[in-house]
C-alpha cells in the first residue's frame, strides 16, 4: 500500500479536482456545508492531514461522485487516517520528509558532507547521532529509525535510488579505519548488487561544484504525480513543492551527476579504498 502521507496528498489533489469539475468555489462549497472557507482549503492542499470519512461523504455528495469512483476515494480516505511507523521517531527524523519517502518510485539524493541515510551502516549513524548532540537513547532511536528507513531499498515499487556521495563524507571518518571500512563494504555491496542502486562518488579534486548550497533529495511518484524536493537545512529542512523549486533542485542534481565519478569508476575507487582500510 502507497504511504499515508502520499496517499493524503492525492486526497487532497483529487477533492480539489473533483470541486472544480463540479464547478463550485471553495466559497460555494463553504455556504452549502456550512463551513468556513478556510477549513475546505486546508483540506484540498493537505494542511489539515486527516479529513474524516463523513466530511469527505459530503463533499463527493455534493460534487455528484457516486458509485465505485466514491468508494475508491473514500478507501483513499481510511487509508490516509492510518498511522505510519515514522510517527514514532519525530524526534529524530522528518516526518514529513520520510512519509514521502516512504511512497516514492525514485530517489535521487545529495547529503553534502555525510553518506546518505540509506547507505549507512549502524555504527555510521550512531557517530552521527553523537556528533549531533543526541543522548544515548535519541542515538539508538535515530539507528533503528534509519535502519527501518532503510527497507526501502527493497521495497518493489521503488524503481531508482540515485546517490552521490562526497569523498569527503568518507573521509570524514578515516580516523576509524573499522568504521570506514564496514562503511565503504555498505555502499560497495549496495552499488554492485542491487539493481536499483546507483552510486556515484564526488571527489575532492572537482572543487567547488553545484551542490556547495547544501544537501537535498528530489523524489518522485507514480500515477502522474509532481515530484517533490526536500532541502535540509539546520532546523531541519523542508518540502519543496513549487514546479520551479523542484525544477531548480533538479537542474543541480543533473550538474552533479555530471561532475561526479561514474557509477564504474565509483565501483573501483570504493573498492580500492576498502583493501586499503
Amino acid at each position: 500500500m502507497t504511504s499515508p502521507t502520499v496517499r493524503r496528498r492525492r486526497l487532497s489533489a483529487e477533492l480539489r479536482r473533483r470541486r472544480v469539475q463540479a464547478g463550485m468555489t471553495l466559497s460555494d462549497v463553504a455556504d452549502v456545508l456550512e463551513w468556513s472557507p478556510a477549513k475546505l482549503g486546508h483540506i484540498e492542499t493537505g494542511i489539515r492531514k486527516w479529513p474524516s470519512v463523513m466530511e469527505v461523504s459530503a463533499l463527493l455528495k455534493l460534487y455528484g461522485v457516486t458509485g465505485g469512483q466514491r468508494e475508491a476515494i473514500l478507501t483513499m480516505v481510511r487509508e490516509s487516517r492510518l498511522r505510519p511507523w515514522w510517527t514514532e521517531y519525530e524526534d529524530v527524523i522528518s516526518s514529513a520528509y520520510v512519509g514521502n519517502e516512504a511512497g516514492a518510485v525514485a530517489i535521487d539524493t545529495y547529503a553534502g558532507m555525510v553518506v546518505p541515510d540509506l547507505l549507512q551502516v549502524p555504527e555510521y549513524t550512531a557517530a552521527l547521532a553523537r556528533s549531533q548532540g543526541y543522548d544515548e537513547s535519541g542515538v539508538e532511536r535515530m539507528v533503528a529509525a534509519f535502519l527501518k528507513r532503510q527497507e526501502v531499498l527493497d521495497r518493489d515499487s521503488l524503481e531508482r535510488y540515485h546517490a552521490i556521495v562526497e569523498e569527503d563524507a568518507l573521509r570524514r571518518v578515516s580516523g576509524d579505519s573499522e568504521l570506514l571500512h564496514a562503511q565503504l563494504r555498505r555502499i560497495i555491496d549496495l552499488a554492485r548488487g542491487h539493481d536499483r542502486v546507483v552510486v556515484q562518488l564526488l571527489p575532492t579534486s572537482a572543487g567547488l561544484h553545484a551542490g556547495s548550497a547544501g544537501p537535498f533529495t528530489v523524489l518522485e511518484f507514480d500515477e502522474g504525480e509532481a515530484s517533490l524536493a526536500f532541502v535540509e537545512a539546520t532546523h531541519g529542512g523542508g518540502i519543496v513543492e513549487s514546479e520551479d523549486g523542484v525544477a531548480a533542485c533538479q537542474q543541480v542534481w543533473r550538474r552533479l551527476v555530471a561532475a561526479a565519478n561514474s557509477p564504474e569508476s565509483t565501483l573501483t575507487t570504493l573498492k580500492r579504498l576498502s583493501l586499503l582500510t
